[in-house]
């Protein structure tokens, strides 16, 4: 996981404790205070697994000593106390939860085969899948649901037609098959589970179905987010091998969603180290035209392999907010678009100061292709740095000189007052050596002092530095 992921992962775990609620998201009650979350290791993992028919594991860093990270940790166990909480009373499935220290349990997460830390994964009967959104208790549970709903949704009547065309901000396919019991359905199933549930995948059985979604027996469309017409993979009839490989070369939307469950997902699919974020508040009028814009460039340019825009909606994220703002140097009060370093959050914004300056369609492309050129890019801001770095060790080396000059030109004239001295005051050496060696003693005691005042402040300052 990059710096900036980090980063925004433990914005988003110290702003809200590890539970998001939004308008949509589910009504959690308070915790209980009962202990569900196990503690997994080499003596108990097996048999506590074996209670249940799906294992939600959190195979995290070690906290150490750090406050900060302990502190971290410990939202993420009431996350996870509360998630595990509400799968507790879900009748069809008995859904466990634990947890797998990377340092003292290395062993426990060899054998499970997990070798990313800090990250989630989910055990059902026949494959673990890994969650990468947000760490938050109701956003987790809404995907564990999701893993445990059927890979392919079938499509029987004109309402649940609807609701497919309603998903607009999903990869999604559908096909029409024979029957359940078709070889062909059977591929398409098979291939439905390598994705899912990352990837929608719906079928019909139904002629009318079929004919409303302009579909011929045994075939699948492809629809990208936000495009109104399918792409038809070719080659009917399929294998599971020639569906998974088609996926696999298209799951890189034109334009796509950032959400709470894929953001870290998205995140670190990015394109050549860089992405390009448009933020947009759907419910509001700016916004709502500048998304309108992007859909029309998305749609202009699905053929373009190098060209993945990620649509963030302010309104998803509220307290992520400010955070972007100072990370990126924006007012997200109104649409923006930039190009983003994935790694270190270096960026440069197309300038766009409010709703009047949207720009057309053309001038979008334009700025994009400017982009995919290298001409706008974010690491050139990184080579200014470098550039006032090397003033300022010019400086330095100046401003050494000059003290090198004076201090030579000041052991002159010392050298001629000592001269002055020596001649003017021979009578008064042996007084003068008398009182020196007092003073010598006295020094020596304040700087004794001194250096154990010093001492006492350097041993607080290491407990200062232990504490952060």
């Amino acid at each position: 996981m990059t710096l900036f992921l980090r980063n925004t992962r433990r914005t988003l775990l110290l702003s809200f404790g590890g539970l998001s609620l939004g308008k949509e998201s589910l009504d959690f009650p308070e915790y209980d205070g009962k202990d569900r979350v196990h503690d997994l290791n080499a003596k108990n993992y097996k048999s506590v697994m074996k209670k249940y028919d799906v294992m939600v594991v959190y195979y995290h860093d070690h906290p150490g000593s750090s406050r900060v990270a302990q502190r971290q940790f410990e939202i993420e166990e009431m996350a996870l106390e509360l998630a595990a909480q509400v799968l507790d009373e879900f009748d069809d499935e008995d859904i466990g939860v634990g947890l797998i220290d990377a340092k003292h349990d290395k062993v426990v997460a060899k054998k499970l085969g997990l070798d990313e830390s800090d990250s989630v994964f989910i055990f059902t009967d026949d494959e673990v899948i890994e969650y990468d959104g947000e760490f938050a208790a109701d956003t987790l549970v809404e995907f564990i649901y999701d893993v445990l709903e059927d890979p392919v949704e079938i499509i029987d009547n004109s309402r649940e037609l609807k609701g497919f065309e309603n998903i607009e901000e999903d990869i999604k396919l559908v096909g029409y098959f024979k029957s359940h019991k078709s070889e062909h359905f059977e591929a398409y199933a098979d291939a439905a589970e390598e994705f899912h549930p990352h990837i929608k995948f719906f079928a019909t059985f139904s002629p009318k179905i079929a004919k409303a979604l302009e579909l011929k027996l045994n075939e699948v469309d492809f629809y990208e987010p936000f495009m109104d017409d399918p792409v038809v993979i070719p080659g009917k009839p399929y294998t599971e091998d020639e569906l998974v490989d088609f996926i696999e070369d298209n799951d890189r939307p034109t334009l796509r969603k950032l959400q709470p469950h894929n953001m870290y997902e998205i995140w670190e699919d990015d394109v050549d180290g860089e992405h390009i974020i448009a933020f947009a508040e759907e419910a509001d009028p700016d916004g709502f035209e500048f998304l309108e814009i992007l859909k029309q460039v998305a749609e202009d340019n699905t053929d373009n392999p190098d060209l993945s825009i990620v649509w963030i909606d302010p309104d998803d994220f509220p307290l992520l907010l400010p955070h972007w703002e100072k990370t990126f140097g924006i007012d997200l009060s109104s649409p923006q678009i930039g190009v983003v370093d994935a790694d270190d959050a270096d960026s440069v914004w197309l300038d766009m100061d409010d709703g009047d300056d949207l720009p057309s369609v053309d001038e979008l492309e334009d700025w994009i292709e400017d982009v995919l050129s290298g001409k706008i890019d974010p690491d050139d801001d990184d080579d200014d740095d470098d550039d006032d770095d090397d003033d300022d060790d010019d400086d330095d080396d100046d401003d050494d000189d000059d003290d090198d000059d004076d201090d030579d030109d000041d052991d002159d004239d010392d050298d001629d007052d000592d001269d002055d001295d020596d001649d003017d005051d021979d009578d008064d050496d042996d007084d003068d050596d008398d009182d020196d060696d007092d003073d010598d003693d006295d020094d020596d005691d304040d700087d004794d002092d001194d250096d154990d005042d010093d001492d006492d402040d350097d041993d607080d300052d290491d407990d200062d530095d232990d504490d952060y």
